[in-house]
């Protein structure tokens, strides 16, 4: 069939299909695009000559564009995902920043950025960044190292492997994140006669894999010899549905469930067998278990920084790791026996090798007794009177309250990630979509807005701060023009609170994180706590984009924003003011931030000793 390059890769992606379970769906749900010179007649005439092949969104913002195939994907449990197009120079650079954030993430979205002239006839063409040392060089040579595949079509023949071999990553679900497809503009408008087999429906099985037999017996003997063994659930069990096997194991055994951010919700909040949070960021109950624990079960987690306190989560001298992943990379770390598998079929298998045994009862007892503990601490948190703004905690209470067990709260950079995630009371496996493994702020409206998309019989629950608001907020507009109902919490510190708080106590004072004016040369400091603030009205900018915006002065006001909000059909934006100091205690965890060696102020140096100690 004679197409353009451009007009044989939509056609290929609207027909391509995975089944896992054999549950059949659609991979591709759309695309996100913004159009310049670079795409606007070659992948855009496409999508406009043959709309019912992929819907096609409007964005605001390339960067936004691609945080919302973060959401999307990893709403569908990676088994969906968006394409991503935009012209070449910084429509193409713009990107890059999503593309990291859904490689460090493993999530897959496929990203279509224009390129330069194939032909080199215009040479330089507009937007181009000339390299002296290397005429095949563009700016898109920056998506190499945040891509888990990237190619450069140079003829339209060669769109027939790129687009297998793009599959071919994103439906990996231990080698996925973001794909990216240079595709020069003259290139994208060429014709040539496709196979009828490239562009027929394709369906990509996703596979459970098992470990091998003998890694399972050695896994299990290590398991059966624990007296003090912890679960670590992360994101492979949610990614691959596998928290009712999990449940039950759990029940079996006694063994009790610390949680990353991926992972939170594997476990509902009051089952006697959750502790909650773990590491930096985690619950004393969870941490509590995890300095004793002698066998650590971690599934589908990459034991990221925050996950591991830098590594001071787990201090018995003989702890041992048996590590579940699909990703053999993260199955071999901390010298743990690798489970090389899907995290569901994994744990059914050792569910049945552990037949007949369980921890001793007083073991099984603790963790019912810390999750209860907990519970309460999170109650008193969400119930704090706080004079003369609400505490953060508060507010998050008062949306978790308004929330239904199935509605989700999205968030990601910042102070409240670590705040949702130790206080979160989590029902469903999908109800908590916090974007914490690049901490990228601006991803929370646009996240929301994936989540949406995924699942559009759930209420989304955005909590994004003002700092992240100001980088970020233009996909709000696009939740208006699609229709696409989300409930932003606004919550104003007037400034970088995480960054602020951190900044204090490595003696810095919270310098360059509040929204002053400068006076005497200077911007402040935390301390002076001055009243001086800019004077942003971020509920304002909402409601000039479109949409519905509600003052809460109160944590009152804002219980009775949120009820409105459930009966409003566009986006609501509630906008609340918070204190800054008012946080969320640490619970018996460190995390590995250098204070400066030698500095000319005492409060630093203060803290060096301290960090000195603590390391």
């Amino acid at each position: 069939m004679r197409l353009t390059a451009a007009q044989a890769l939509v056609r290929f992606l609207a027909a391509q299909y995975v089944e896992r379970d054999g549950v059949e769906q659609r991979f591709f749900g759309g695309c996100f695009g913004i159009f310049g010179h670079g795409n606007v007649a070659g992948i855009g005439e496409a999508l406009y000559e043959s709309p019912e092949l992929l819907t096609y969104y409007q964005a605001r913002s390339e960067q936004g564009m691609v945080h919302v195939a973060s959401g999307y994907a990893r709403m569908r449990n990676r088994l969906g995902a968006l394409a991503c197009t935009s012209s070449i120079g910084p429509g193409a650079t713009n990107m890059i920043t999503g593309a990291a954030l859904a490689t460090v993430n493993r999530l897959p979205v496929l990203l279509l950025p224009g390129d330069i002239f194939a032909s080199r006839r215009p040479d330089p063409v507009l937007q181009q960044l000339e390299d002296p040392s290397a005429g095949d060089v563009s700016v898109n040579d920056c998506f190499r190292p945040v891509s888990r595949y990237f190619d450069r079509i140079w003829r339209p023949e060669q769109v027939v492997a790129a687009a297998l071999q793009a599959m071919r990553v994103l439906v990996n679900q231990a080698e996925t994140g973001a794909v990216t497809l240079a595709f020069p503009q003259d290139v994208q408008v060429e014709a040539y006669d496709y196979p009828e087999d490239f562009l027929a429906k394709r369906v990509w099985h996703v596979p459970r894999p098992l470990p091998d037999e003998p890694a399972l017996a050695r896994a299990v003997e290590l398991i059966r010899a624990a007296k003090r063994p912890l679960l670590v659930a992360g994101g492979g069990v949610i990614y691959s549905e596998a928290t009712d096997v999990l449940r039950r194991l759990c029940e079996q055994t006694g063994i009790p469930v610390g949680e990353t951010q991926a992972g939170k919700g594997s476990l509902p909040y009051d089952h006697p067998s959750a502790l909650g949070a773990i590491g930096v960021t985690g619950t004393f109950a969870a941490n509590r278990v995890a300095a004793e624990a002698d066998l650590v079960l971690g599934i589908g987690t990459r034991w990221s920084d925050f996950t591991t306190a830098s590594k001071t989560a787990f201090r018995d001298p003989g702890v041992r790791f048996v590590n579940v992943n699909v990703a053999d990379f993260d199955a071999a770390k901390h010298a743990g026996v690798p489970l090389v598998g899907d995290a569901r079929v994994t744990l059914e298998r050792l569910a049945e090798l552990l037949g007949g045994w369980a921890v001793d009862d007083a073991y099984r007892a603790q963790a019912a007794r810390l999750n209860v503990e907990w519970d309460e601490e999170v109650s008193r948190l969400y119930a704090l009177e706080h004079e003369p703004l609400p505490a953060q905690s508060a507010v998050l209470g008062a949306v978790n309250d308004a929330s239904a067990p199935a509605d989700v709260v999205v968030c990601a950079a910042g102070a409240m990630p670590g705040d949702l995630h130790k206080l979160w009371r989590t029902r469903d496996p999908k109800g908590y979509h916090v974007e914490y493994g690049y901490s990228c702020m601006g991803y929370e409206i646009a996240g929301g807005l994936g989540v949406k998309l995924a699942a559009p019989e759930r209420e989304v629950y955005v909590l994004v701060g003002d700092g992240s608001y100001l980088m970020l907020s233009s996909e709000l507009v696009t939740s208006i023009q699609e229709g696409v109902k989300l409930t932003i919490v606004l919550v104003d510190n007037r400034g970088y609170n995480s960054i602020g708080s951190l900044s204090r106590s490595l003696g810095t004072d919270g310098f360059g994180t509040l929204y002053r004016f400068r006076r005497d040369g200077s911007l402040g400091v935390d301390s002076a706590r001055s009243t001086d603030y800019l004077p942003v009205d971020l509920a304002a900018n909402a409601e000039s984009l479109g949409a519905r915006v509600i003052r809460a002065a109160s944590i009152e006001e804002l219980r009775a924003g949120l009820e409105a909000a459930k009966a409003e059909t566009r986006t609501t934006v509630i906008a609340i003011e918070v204190d800054r100091h008012e946080g969320v205690p640490g619970y018996e965890s460190w995390w590995d931030v250098a204070v400066a060696e030698v500095s000319g102020l005492e409060s630093v140096r203060k803290a060096r000793e301290r960090y000195e100690a603590a390391r």
